[in-house]
């Protein structure tokens, strides 16, 4: 059975990778000239699950409101007529319910879970590397209101089996001691010995050449025009590689495009809620390694996310709901980088700092789509929002059962939803 498989960031590289290793014959396609080259470049570098909290909150409504005109705002809605993102943000609002947050929350912690455990086995099965580090996630707060608040989500993410304990500031310090500095300003941290990080850019390199020499072959430069059926069911994808049209005939298909999933499947009828919300991320040599941060860190009030990745320091956030728009607001990375320096102001070389900007693909939910589609043959891998490095195993894995007619822990098909 051929699988092709489109879009070759970290979530359909790994789909690519669980699909050979169950037995299918897989191509995957990509615009770009290599693996991992668009929203998994340069992305937080976190695999957490304790981040899992939707969006869509019944407080988010609110926040929204105060963060309207700020323009430091880490999510920022930014009117455009585009029906799609009006059609998106309604969406978004009925999924801030308290029955349907809920809900959301225990769909993600479970993937989340799941995932982390798939990471872990796959680098036991291939010894991949990744600048991982396993010391866990500290998520540490300035602001009281925001520490208290995180209580409650910390206790449901524990019942749903995270474990995300709340500690105080002398254990945090203690946990990572380049927080001494912010010591006067912390109210508190909670922490989740089970969370890691990692260069998701790296692992998708990495993870993509052990797929080719496993035999997965790669269409790089190839630019994804369309799908046809025949049949009732979805059998080629339309190409353009170097300027030549081409179709590629394949049994399955799964679109791993991220927020570019969605312009390719409504002419086939599937009006998915997938959008995008541009992020942005700085990186920074690190220039005193006793001054530098190794444990990850989440800083909620700012909505940042930090990772040490080898040598260097890597800090990402923001959100716009903006478009299709890639390019790089320097304001918004300088927001980043001031919080940053100021948190760890020996850390690093502020003046060799890298700007980076790419689009997440957001569900109103939070909950992506990993599973089948009302179109035989046709699949989907996408959605992930914020978390696809989090999530790429476990949705693979899935994706892989699912292809193969199972049900696995979690169903995440497209349901019309």
């Amino acid at each position: 059975m051929h699988v092709a498989v489109l879009g070759a960031g970290v979530i359909g590289t790994t789909t690519a990778w669980y699909l050979r290793e169950a037995g299918y014959d897989v191509t995957v396609v990509e615009r770009r000239g290599g693996p991992g080259e668009e929203t998994s470049f340069a992305n937080g570098g976190q695999v957490s699950v304790s981040h899992a909290e939707p969006w869509a909150s019944p407080g988010a409504p609110a926040q929204l409101l105060r963060w309207l005109f700020r323009s430091d705002a880490p999510l920022r809605f930014r009117p455009r007529l585009d029906p799609h993102q009006w059609a998106w943000g309604l969406r978004f609002l009925s999924e801030c319910r308290s029955r349907r947050y809920a809900r959301n929350l225990e769909t993600v912690v479970r993937l989340g879970l799941y995932s982390r455990k798939c990471l872990s086995e796959l680098r036991e099965r291939t010894g991949i590397e990744h600048h991982q580090r396993r010391e866990g996630i500290l998520h540490f707060y300035t602001d009281p209101d925001v520490y208290a608040a995180a209580h409650g989500p910390a206790a449901r993410m524990r019942a749903l089996g995270c474990e995300r304990d709340v500690i105080d500031v002398a254990d945090a310090v203690a946990r990572e001691p380049a927080l001494g500095t912010l010591q006067p300003e912390l109210r508190g941290a909670t922490w989740t010995p089970g969370d890691e990080s990692g260069d998701a850019h790296v692992f998708t390199r990495q993870l993509a050449g052990m797929a080719g020499a496993a035999g997965v072959r790669f269409l790089f430069n190839s630019r994804v025009m369309g799908l046809e059926t025949e049949g009732g069911a979805v059998r080629r994808v339309r190409l353009n590689q170097a300027g030549a049209f081409t179709h590629l005939e394949a049994d399955a298909v799964v679109v791993a495009l991220g927020s570019f999933s969605a312009p390719l499947l409504r002419p086939q009828g599937i009006n998915l809620p997938v959008y995008p919300a541009r992020g942005y991320s700085v990186t920074v040599p690190v220039r005193d390694p006793e001054q530098a941060y190794t444990v990850s860190l989440i800083d909620d009030e700012y909505k940042l996310v930090y990772s040490r990745l080898g040598d260097e320091l890597r800090v990402a956030g923001m959100a716009e709901i903006d478009g299709w728009r890639q390019d790089i607001d320097p304001a918004r990375c300088r927001q980043i980088l001031d919080r940053l320096a100021h948190c760890f102001p020996k850390a690093g070389h502020w003046d060799q700092a890298r700007f980076w900007a790419g689009l997440r693909p957001a569900t109103p939910s939070s909950v992506p789509f990993v599973g089948a589609t009302p179109w035989p043959g046709l699949y989907l891998n996408t959605g992930h929002g914020t978390l696809g490095w989090t999530n790429a195993c476990g949705s693979a894995a899935l994706l892989s059962e699912r292809i193969a007619g199972e049900m696995g822990p979690l169903d995440l098909d497209y349901h019309g939803r």
